[in-house]
């Protein structure tokens, strides 16, 4: 007798219809579900970063894809590998996702060569984020170096849709020098229409360069914080953490007040390849978000 298995589509159990929870201190889906998309809009912020809209291309898909600051995504290059991408839009934003991409190794070089229309995968969303909702009616304090502007933005999208939940905004932004800055063009945005405070700055100037020169730790003489009422969230290269937290423990914030980001050497996004283990723990799965208590305790860390 000839019989043959019922052809069946996975993506039709009642399980794929619900929005993936990859955090292993969450409950992990039966299945590691990638999301097919398309590239709808290509913004050239340097010569090395690009950021990519990517649209999810089936609709039932893109309602149920859902995401919280902090959070990052699996980037797929079909033919190239995939990456670990920071996811840099608004978490209310259904449309599309936005994933600031800087040009490092083969499978981004590739990436920063593809045109609109482009089709990629997602997998995630993965990882812990910021607690927007306990740092409401409190003061907020966002610092980012270089290209930790990308997931910084995330946060800052959260509390310009709900303003009026927090108390004054600060962002402190420095890069290297003025061609590295990035999303310049919504400087003004924040300011003015959801009246943020910015301040920025430069280690090293150029001739058009009129702002402040020096280190990030510099500006926060220019600010006044209210170190009993104030969160604080730090994107930017490791070495940045150590500065700017313990400047930020000397005028009394405490640290489990304290948000990092850390994206050490993440390759699969769900503890399973063992690259990004400090210690005993996955910074995909138990991070990338930390508060700078739990990363002071984290040998080589930082």
């Amino acid at each position: 007798m000839d019989y043959r298995l019922p052809k069946q589509d996975i993506n039709t159990e009642p399980f794929m219809r619900q929005s993936p929870r990859y955090n292993r201190k969450d409950v992990f889906m039966r299945t590691d579900k990638a999301y097919k998309c398309e590239i709808t809009n290509i913004v050239e912020l340097t010569p090395t970063e690009k950021l990519f809209h990517l649209k999810i291309l089936s609709d039932q898909e893109r309602r149920i894809f859902e995401f919280r600051p902090g959070q990052f995504v699996m980037l797929e290059v079909p033919g190239f590998g995939e990456v670990p991408i920071s996811l840099s839009s608004s978490s209310n934003n259904s449309e599309y996702v936005e994933l600031c991409v800087r040009k490092s190794g083969r499978t981004t070089n590739m990436l920063h060569r593809a045109k609109t229309g482009a089709k990629l995968g997602i997998r995630g969303p993965f990882g812990t984020s910021f607690p927007m909702e306990k740092m409401a009616g409190h003061n907020i304090l966002l610092v980012a170096g270089g290209l930790g502007l990308a997931p910084l933005r995330a946060p800052i999208n959260w509390v310009s849709e709900y303003r009026d939940e927090y108390k004054d905004v600060h962002i402190l932004y420095g890069t290297k020098d003025p061609d590295q800055m990035l999303f310049t063009y919504q400087y003004e945005e924040w300011q003015k229409v959801d009246h943020i405070k910015l301040l920025t700055i430069v280690e090293k100037a150029n001739k058009d360069w009129n702002g402040r020169t020096g280190m990030i730790t510099d500006l926060f003489k220019d600010i006044d914080i209210k170190p009993d009422d104030t969160f604080a969230i730090v994107c930017g290269p490791p070495v940045m953490f150590k500065f700017v937290c313990d400047h930020l423990d000397g005028l009394g914030i405490p640290m489990n007040r304290m948000f990092v980001s850390l994206e050490r050497r993440m390759h699969c996004g769900m503890g399973k390849c063992c690259r990004c283990m400090v210690g005993s723990t996955f910074t995909c799965v138990d991070g990338p978000v930390f508060d700078y208590w739990s990363v002071l305790n984290l040998k080589e860390a930082i």
